[in-house]
Protein backbone atom coordinates (compact mmCIF):
# COMPACT_ATOMS: atom_id res chain seq x y z
CA UNK A 1 0.00 0.00 0.00
CA UNK A 2 1.38 3.60 -1.14
CA UNK A 3 2.51 5.14 2.30
CA UNK A 4 0.06 8.83 2.87
CA UNK A 5 1.91 11.68 2.44
CA UNK A 6 3.92 13.24 5.04
CA UNK A 7 4.05 16.91 3.71
CA UNK A 8 1.26 17.85 1.12
CA UNK A 9 1.85 21.52 -0.59
CA UNK A 10 -0.80 22.64 -3.13
CA UNK A 11 -0.51 25.97 -5.24
CA UNK A 12 2.01 27.97 -2.35
CA UNK A 13 3.12 31.60 -2.85
CA UNK A 14 4.27 34.15 -0.86
CA UNK A 15 4.51 37.66 -1.51
CA UNK A 16 6.01 40.90 0.46
CA UNK A 17 5.51 44.20 -0.26
CA UNK A 18 8.35 45.85 -1.21
CA UNK A 19 8.28 49.82 0.05
CA UNK A 20 10.70 52.21 -2.17
CA UNK A 21 11.18 55.04 0.24
CA UNK A 22 13.85 58.20 -0.15
CA UNK A 23 15.89 58.96 2.91
CA UNK A 24 17.24 56.79 5.66
CA UNK A 25 16.40 55.33 9.09
CA UNK A 26 13.68 57.06 10.23
CA UNK A 27 13.83 57.19 14.24
CA UNK A 28 11.03 58.01 16.77
CA UNK A 29 11.98 61.29 17.91
CA UNK A 30 12.42 62.11 14.18
CA UNK A 31 8.60 61.20 13.79
CA UNK A 32 7.67 63.43 17.20
CA UNK A 33 9.43 66.32 15.23
CA UNK A 34 7.86 66.28 12.66
CA UNK A 35 4.66 66.14 13.60
CA UNK A 36 5.25 68.88 16.16
CA UNK A 37 7.23 71.30 13.36
CA UNK A 38 4.88 70.73 10.05
CA UNK A 39 1.52 68.46 11.89
CA UNK A 40 -0.21 69.04 8.53
CA UNK A 41 2.54 67.58 6.14
CA UNK A 42 2.78 64.97 8.07
CA UNK A 43 -0.91 64.28 7.93
CA UNK A 44 -0.93 64.80 4.34
CA UNK A 45 2.20 61.96 4.24
CA UNK A 46 0.18 59.51 6.07
CA UNK A 47 -2.98 60.35 4.04
CA UNK A 48 -1.13 59.10 0.95
CA UNK A 49 0.47 56.05 2.80
CA UNK A 50 -3.11 55.22 3.54
CA UNK A 51 -4.34 55.14 -0.27
CA UNK A 52 -1.51 53.82 -1.68
CA UNK A 53 -0.22 56.89 -3.37
CA UNK A 54 3.54 55.49 -1.91
CA UNK A 55 5.35 53.72 -4.24
CA UNK A 56 5.17 49.79 -3.22
CA UNK A 57 6.20 46.82 -5.38
CA UNK A 58 5.08 43.21 -5.06
CA UNK A 59 7.09 40.52 -5.06
CA UNK A 60 6.70 36.98 -5.23
CA UNK A 61 9.30 34.71 -3.58
CA UNK A 62 7.14 31.81 -4.51
CA UNK A 63 4.85 30.82 -7.28
CA UNK A 64 2.35 27.94 -7.10
CA UNK A 65 4.58 25.60 -5.56
CA UNK A 66 3.19 21.78 -5.87
CA UNK A 67 4.36 19.11 -4.47
CA UNK A 68 4.01 15.61 -1.82
CA UNK A 69 6.84 14.08 0.36
CA UNK A 70 6.21 10.91 1.88
CA UNK A 71 7.20 9.69 5.38
CA UNK A 72 11.78 8.70 5.17
CA UNK A 73 12.18 10.95 2.12
CA UNK A 74 15.29 13.06 2.19
CA UNK A 75 14.35 15.74 -0.28
CA UNK A 76 17.11 18.59 -1.60
CA UNK A 77 16.23 21.35 -2.86
CA UNK A 78 18.39 23.60 -4.99
CA UNK A 79 18.80 26.40 -7.06
CA UNK A 80 20.52 29.69 -7.25
CA UNK A 81 20.79 32.31 -4.66
CA UNK A 82 17.01 34.52 -4.56
CA UNK A 83 15.47 31.44 -5.96
CA UNK A 84 13.21 30.73 -3.10
CA UNK A 85 14.42 28.07 -1.19
CA UNK A 86 14.77 29.66 1.74
CA UNK A 87 11.47 31.30 1.63
CA UNK A 88 9.97 27.68 1.41
CA UNK A 89 11.85 26.24 4.62
CA UNK A 90 10.42 29.22 6.77
CA UNK A 91 7.14 27.92 5.75
CA UNK A 92 7.58 25.00 5.84
CA UNK A 93 8.59 25.74 9.83
CA UNK A 94 5.39 27.39 10.25
CA UNK A 95 7.69 30.63 10.87
CA UNK A 96 6.06 32.55 7.78
CA UNK A 97 2.97 31.99 6.98
CA UNK A 98 2.09 31.46 2.83
CA UNK A 99 -0.12 34.11 0.89
CA UNK A 100 -1.75 31.43 -1.00
CA UNK A 101 -2.00 28.15 -1.17
CA UNK A 102 -2.48 25.57 1.29
CA UNK A 103 0.59 23.53 3.01
CA UNK A 104 -0.61 20.11 5.49
CA UNK A 105 1.77 18.24 7.87
CA UNK A 106 1.34 15.40 9.43
CA UNK A 107 3.81 15.43 12.17
CA UNK A 108 6.27 17.21 14.34
CA UNK A 109 9.06 19.75 12.72
CA UNK A 110 12.09 20.40 13.97
CA UNK A 111 14.36 23.38 11.85
CA UNK A 112 18.11 24.76 11.96
CA UNK A 113 17.55 27.74 9.53
CA UNK A 114 20.40 30.18 11.32
CA UNK A 115 23.10 30.79 13.25
CA UNK A 116 22.33 31.23 16.68
CA UNK A 117 18.56 30.61 16.21
CA UNK A 118 17.07 30.50 19.54
CA UNK A 119 19.99 30.92 21.48
CA UNK A 120 20.72 33.16 24.54
CA UNK A 121 24.05 35.46 24.37
CA UNK A 122 24.02 35.66 27.79
CA UNK A 123 23.65 32.06 28.59
CA UNK A 124 25.90 29.15 29.06
CA UNK A 125 25.89 26.41 26.25
CA UNK A 126 24.33 24.28 28.95
CA UNK A 127 21.69 26.75 29.50
CA UNK A 128 21.49 27.18 26.03
CA UNK A 129 20.70 23.25 25.58
CA UNK A 130 17.88 23.60 27.36
CA UNK A 131 16.32 26.75 26.13
CA UNK A 132 16.84 25.44 22.66
CA UNK A 133 15.22 21.82 23.26
CA UNK A 134 12.29 23.54 24.34
CA UNK A 135 12.19 25.90 22.35
CA UNK A 136 12.13 22.60 19.65
CA UNK A 137 9.57 21.17 21.85
CA UNK A 138 11.63 19.34 23.56
CA UNK A 139 10.79 18.56 27.62
CA UNK A 140 13.40 18.65 30.24
CA UNK A 141 13.18 15.17 31.12
CA UNK A 142 13.61 14.39 27.56
CA UNK A 143 16.32 17.15 27.05
CA UNK A 144 18.47 15.61 30.74
CA UNK A 145 18.49 12.08 28.73
CA UNK A 146 19.86 13.23 25.72
CA UNK A 147 22.62 15.68 27.16
CA UNK A 148 25.49 13.77 27.51
CA UNK A 149 24.99 12.84 23.35
CA UNK A 150 23.82 16.42 22.79
CA UNK A 151 27.46 17.79 24.23
CA UNK A 152 29.85 14.74 23.15
CA UNK A 153 28.45 15.06 19.38
CA UNK A 154 28.77 18.91 19.59
CA UNK A 155 32.23 18.72 20.90
CA UNK A 156 32.18 21.55 22.97
CA UNK A 157 32.83 19.97 26.31
CA UNK A 158 35.46 22.86 27.49
CA UNK A 159 33.41 25.49 26.38
CA UNK A 160 29.82 23.92 28.10
CA UNK A 161 29.34 26.82 31.08
CA UNK A 162 31.14 29.81 29.07
CA UNK A 163 28.32 31.73 26.94
CA UNK A 164 27.69 31.94 24.25
CA UNK A 165 28.54 35.01 22.91
CA UNK A 166 32.01 33.95 23.25
CA UNK A 167 31.57 31.09 20.65
CA UNK A 168 32.95 30.84 16.96
CA UNK A 169 30.34 30.32 14.29
CA UNK A 170 31.19 26.90 13.56
CA UNK A 171 30.77 26.53 17.79
CA UNK A 172 27.20 27.70 16.87
CA UNK A 173 26.32 25.40 14.54
CA UNK A 174 27.85 22.59 16.32
CA UNK A 175 25.73 23.04 19.16
CA UNK A 176 22.70 24.04 17.40
CA UNK A 177 22.44 21.18 14.79
CA UNK A 178 23.27 19.09 17.91
CA UNK A 179 20.19 19.58 19.51
CA UNK A 180 18.18 19.68 16.87
CA UNK A 181 19.35 16.67 15.56
CA UNK A 182 18.89 14.62 18.84
CA UNK A 183 15.10 15.96 19.26
CA UNK A 184 12.81 13.52 17.74
CA UNK A 185 11.07 15.50 14.75
CA UNK A 186 9.03 13.67 12.08
CA UNK A 187 10.29 16.25 9.70
CA UNK A 188 13.70 17.93 10.17
CA UNK A 189 14.34 20.56 8.22
CA UNK A 190 18.08 22.20 8.05
CA UNK A 191 19.01 25.18 5.24
CA UNK A 192 22.94 25.74 4.50
CA UNK A 193 24.06 26.97 7.44
CA UNK A 194 25.85 23.57 7.72
CA UNK A 195 28.68 25.46 5.08
CA UNK A 196 30.06 27.54 8.33
CA UNK A 197 31.30 24.62 10.02
CA UNK A 198 34.26 23.17 9.22
CA UNK A 199 34.97 19.59 6.55
CA UNK A 200 34.82 17.23 9.45
CA UNK A 201 31.47 18.30 11.34
CA UNK A 202 30.11 18.60 7.98
CA UNK A 203 31.00 15.02 7.30
CA UNK A 204 29.69 14.15 10.78
CA UNK A 205 26.31 16.03 10.22
CA UNK A 206 25.66 14.04 6.74
CA UNK A 207 26.44 10.77 8.47
CA UNK A 208 23.81 11.71 11.20
CA UNK A 209 20.96 13.13 8.83
CA UNK A 210 21.59 10.03 6.80
CA UNK A 211 21.14 7.64 10.26
CA UNK A 212 18.36 9.77 11.00
CA UNK A 213 16.35 8.84 7.59
CA UNK A 214 17.47 5.25 7.58
CA UNK A 215 17.38 3.72 11.19
CA UNK A 216 14.94 6.17 12.30
CA UNK A 217 12.22 7.12 9.63
CA UNK A 218 12.33 10.75 9.49
CA UNK A 219 11.43 12.86 6.87
CA UNK A 220 14.28 15.44 5.92
CA UNK A 221 14.26 18.75 3.94
CA UNK A 222 17.91 20.03 3.03
CA UNK A 223 19.04 22.64 1.18
CA UNK A 224 22.46 23.41 0.08
CA UNK A 225 24.94 24.49 -2.93
CA UNK A 226 27.12 21.54 -2.13
CA UNK A 227 25.90 19.48 -4.84
CA UNK A 228 28.14 16.35 -3.49
CA UNK A 229 26.15 16.14 -0.50
CA UNK A 230 22.89 17.11 -2.10
CA UNK A 231 23.68 13.81 -4.11
CA UNK A 232 24.78 11.82 -1.05
CA UNK A 233 22.04 12.58 1.38
CA UNK A 234 19.06 12.95 -0.92
CA UNK A 235 17.19 10.54 -3.12
CA UNK A 236 15.01 13.03 -4.86
CA UNK A 237 15.29 16.79 -5.17
CA UNK A 238 13.58 20.49 -6.08
CA UNK A 239 14.41 22.52 -8.00
CA UNK A 240 13.76 26.40 -7.72
CA UNK A 241 14.13 29.37 -10.07
CA UNK A 242 12.45 31.99 -9.26
CA UNK A 243 10.37 30.90 -7.05
CA UNK A 244 9.05 28.60 -8.77
CA UNK A 245 9.62 24.60 -8.59
CA UNK A 246 11.51 23.95 -12.44
CA UNK A 247 11.98 19.85 -11.47
CA UNK A 248 11.09 17.47 -8.79
CA UNK A 249 12.50 14.35 -10.00
CA UNK A 250 15.55 11.77 -8.71
CA UNK A 251 18.58 13.79 -7.38
CA UNK A 252 21.07 12.61 -10.42
CA UNK A 253 18.22 14.06 -12.98
CA UNK A 254 17.83 17.46 -11.44
CA UNK A 255 21.43 18.09 -10.57
CA UNK A 256 21.97 17.69 -14.00
CA UNK A 257 19.05 20.08 -15.11
CA UNK A 258 20.28 22.68 -12.74
CA UNK A 259 23.84 22.35 -13.44
CA UNK A 260 23.40 22.13 -17.19
CA UNK A 261 20.64 25.17 -17.32
CA UNK A 262 22.07 27.25 -14.74
CA UNK A 263 24.42 29.64 -16.98
CA UNK A 264 24.90 33.08 -16.66
CA UNK A 265 24.04 35.17 -19.52
CA UNK A 266 25.45 38.84 -19.74
CA UNK A 267 21.98 40.28 -18.79
CA UNK A 268 22.88 38.59 -14.93
CA UNK A 269 25.87 40.06 -13.87
CA UNK A 270 24.07 42.78 -11.31
CA UNK A 271 25.53 42.14 -8.27
CA UNK A 272 23.04 44.36 -6.37
CA UNK A 273 20.11 41.85 -5.95
CA UNK A 274 22.16 39.19 -4.29
CA UNK A 275 20.85 39.42 -0.42
CA UNK A 276 22.59 37.05 1.24
CA UNK A 277 26.23 38.74 1.98
CA UNK A 278 28.52 39.30 4.21
CA UNK A 279 30.38 42.70 5.42
CA UNK A 280 29.85 46.09 5.97
CA UNK A 281 27.22 47.44 3.53
CA UNK A 282 27.87 51.03 4.71
CA UNK A 283 31.69 50.80 3.72
CA UNK A 284 31.32 48.88 0.46
CA UNK A 285 29.32 46.24 -1.81
CA UNK A 286 30.00 44.60 -5.03
CA UNK A 287 27.56 45.95 -7.78
CA UNK A 288 28.10 44.10 -10.64
CA UNK A 289 31.38 42.22 -12.81
CA UNK A 290 32.22 41.17 -16.75
CA UNK A 291 34.12 39.41 -18.64
CA UNK A 292 35.98 40.88 -21.35
CA UNK A 293 38.33 39.51 -23.96
CA UNK A 294 41.65 41.33 -25.69
CA UNK A 295 38.74 43.37 -28.28
CA UNK A 296 36.37 44.89 -25.13
CA UNK A 297 34.00 42.55 -25.81
CA UNK A 298 31.86 40.93 -23.06
CA UNK A 299 31.94 37.53 -23.51
CA UNK A 300 29.22 35.19 -21.82
CA UNK A 301 31.63 31.84 -21.73
CA UNK A 302 35.57 31.80 -20.88
CA UNK A 303 37.43 29.89 -23.48
CA UNK A 304 40.20 27.84 -21.54
CA UNK A 305 43.68 29.84 -21.49
CA UNK A 306 41.72 32.48 -23.58
CA UNK A 307 43.46 35.78 -22.30
CA UNK A 308 40.51 37.91 -20.55
CA UNK A 309 39.86 40.40 -17.95
CA UNK A 310 37.58 40.11 -14.99
CA UNK A 311 36.31 43.64 -14.25
CA UNK A 312 34.57 43.90 -10.34
CA UNK A 313 32.23 46.84 -9.96
CA UNK A 314 31.81 48.37 -6.79
CA UNK A 315 30.50 51.29 -4.45
CA UNK A 316 32.20 53.07 -1.78
CA UNK A 317 29.32 54.29 0.95
CA UNK A 318 31.88 56.31 3.24
CA UNK A 319 34.55 59.14 2.58
CA UNK A 320 36.91 56.37 1.74
CA UNK A 321 38.14 52.60 2.46
CA UNK A 322 42.11 52.04 3.05
CA UNK A 323 44.45 48.87 2.65
CA UNK A 324 41.67 47.38 0.18
CA UNK A 325 42.25 43.99 -1.56
CA UNK A 326 40.04 42.19 -3.83
CA UNK A 327 39.42 38.31 -4.70
CA UNK A 328 37.46 36.25 -6.78
CA UNK A 329 37.49 32.69 -6.33
CA UNK A 330 36.16 29.67 -8.83
CA UNK A 331 34.61 26.30 -7.08
CA UNK A 332 33.79 23.36 -8.41
CA UNK A 333 29.86 23.13 -8.87
CA UNK A 334 29.37 19.53 -7.35
CA UNK A 335 32.09 19.47 -4.64
CA UNK A 336 32.28 23.19 -3.49
CA UNK A 337 36.14 22.58 -3.82
CA UNK A 338 37.96 26.03 -4.69
CA UNK A 339 40.28 24.86 -7.86
CA UNK A 340 41.77 28.64 -8.54
CA UNK A 341 41.63 32.40 -6.78
CA UNK A 342 42.53 35.44 -8.18
CA UNK A 343 43.64 37.94 -5.33
CA UNK A 344 44.17 41.51 -5.51
CA UNK A 345 47.42 41.40 -2.85
CA UNK A 346 49.48 39.25 -4.80
CA UNK A 347 48.86 40.96 -8.26
CA UNK A 348 50.20 44.47 -7.31
CA UNK A 349 52.88 46.39 -4.39
CA UNK A 350 50.55 48.84 -3.71
CA UNK A 351 47.69 49.79 -0.84
CA UNK A 352 44.73 50.47 -2.60
CA UNK A 353 42.63 53.26 -1.38
CA UNK A 354 38.93 54.19 -2.80
CA UNK A 355 36.76 57.50 -2.28
CA UNK A 356 33.35 57.61 -1.82
CA UNK A 357 31.21 56.54 -5.59
CA UNK A 358 31.61 53.81 -7.94
CA UNK A 359 34.91 52.04 -9.06
CA UNK A 360 35.84 48.57 -10.97
CA UNK A 361 39.70 46.25 -10.23
CA UNK A 362 39.88 44.48 -13.20
CA UNK A 363 41.71 41.42 -13.40
CA UNK A 364 44.04 40.83 -16.30
CA UNK A 365 44.28 36.80 -17.06
CA UNK A 366 47.04 35.70 -19.52
CA UNK A 367 45.82 32.28 -19.77
CA UNK A 368 42.44 31.46 -18.00
CA UNK A 369 43.21 28.03 -15.77
CA UNK A 370 39.89 26.22 -15.57
CA UNK A 371 38.80 23.18 -18.23
CA UNK A 372 35.22 23.33 -19.57
CA UNK A 373 32.45 23.04 -17.36
CA UNK A 374 30.20 25.09 -15.20
CA UNK A 375 31.80 26.95 -11.78
CA UNK A 376 30.48 28.53 -9.24
CA UNK A 377 31.86 32.40 -7.92
CA UNK A 378 32.57 34.29 -4.65
CA UNK A 379 33.37 37.79 -4.87
CA UNK A 380 35.41 39.32 -1.35
CA UNK A 381 36.27 42.33 -0.44
CA UNK A 382 38.50 43.02 2.84
CA UNK A 383 40.06 46.15 4.28
CA UNK A 384 42.85 44.43 6.47
CA UNK A 385 40.88 42.30 8.92
CA UNK A 386 37.61 43.53 8.22
CA UNK A 387 35.29 42.02 5.64
CA UNK A 388 33.95 44.80 3.86
CA UNK A 389 31.97 42.69 1.69
CA UNK A 390 31.36 38.63 0.99
CA UNK A 391 29.44 36.99 -1.54
CA UNK A 392 29.73 33.00 -1.63
CA UNK A 393 28.14 31.60 -4.69
CA UNK A 394 27.12 34.49 -6.31
CA UNK A 395 26.90 33.41 -9.50
CA UNK A 396 27.78 31.11 -12.00
CA UNK A 397 30.12 31.33 -14.74
CA UNK A 398 30.43 28.61 -18.11
CA UNK A 399 34.28 27.48 -19.05
CA UNK A 400 33.99 26.52 -22.69
CA UNK A 401 36.63 24.50 -24.95
CA UNK A 402 40.06 26.03 -25.57
CA UNK A 403 43.27 25.65 -26.57
CA UNK A 404 45.01 26.32 -23.41
CA UNK A 405 48.86 25.28 -24.37
CA UNK A 406 48.72 26.91 -27.71
CA UNK A 407 49.11 23.32 -29.22
CA UNK A 408 46.02 23.15 -31.15
CA UNK A 409 44.99 20.42 -28.73
CA UNK A 410 41.80 21.50 -26.88
CA UNK A 411 41.85 20.46 -23.16
CA UNK A 412 39.57 18.06 -22.31
CA UNK A 413 36.88 18.16 -19.37
CA UNK A 414 37.75 17.79 -15.86
CA UNK A 415 41.63 18.35 -16.69
CA UNK A 416 42.12 20.82 -14.31
CA UNK A 417 45.23 23.61 -14.81
CA UNK A 418 45.66 25.28 -11.24
CA UNK A 419 48.00 28.25 -11.80
CA UNK A 420 47.91 31.19 -13.97
CA UNK A 421 49.87 34.81 -14.05
CA UNK A 422 47.93 37.63 -13.39
CA UNK A 423 48.02 40.87 -12.64
CA UNK A 424 45.90 43.94 -11.43
CA UNK A 425 44.92 47.71 -11.33
CA UNK A 426 42.62 50.23 -9.87
CA UNK A 427 40.09 52.23 -12.15
CA UNK A 428 38.18 55.12 -11.27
Amino acid sequence: MEPHPIITIKNVGKRYNITHQRGGYIALRDVIMNVVRAPFSYLKFKAKQAVGATTKEEFWALKDVNFEVKRGEVIGIIGPNGSGKSTLLKILSQITPPTTGEITIHGKVGSLLEVGTGFHPELSGRENIFLNGAILGMGRKEIGEKFNQIVEFAGIEKFLDTPVKYYSSGMYVRLAFSVAAHMDPDILIIDEVLAVGDAEFQKKCLGKMDDIAKTEGRTIFFVSHNMAAISALCKKAVLLEKGEVKMFDATDIVIAKYLGTNENSLEDRDLTKVGKRKGDKNSLQFTGYDVIDENGKSLKDIPCGAKVKIAVKFKVYCDEVTNLRFSVAFKEQSTGVVLTTLNSYYGINEVLSCKKGEHMYVFDIERFPLSPAQYTVNFLSTSGPGVLDWIRDATQISVSDGDFYNTGKVIPNNSQIFFTEFTGKLTQ
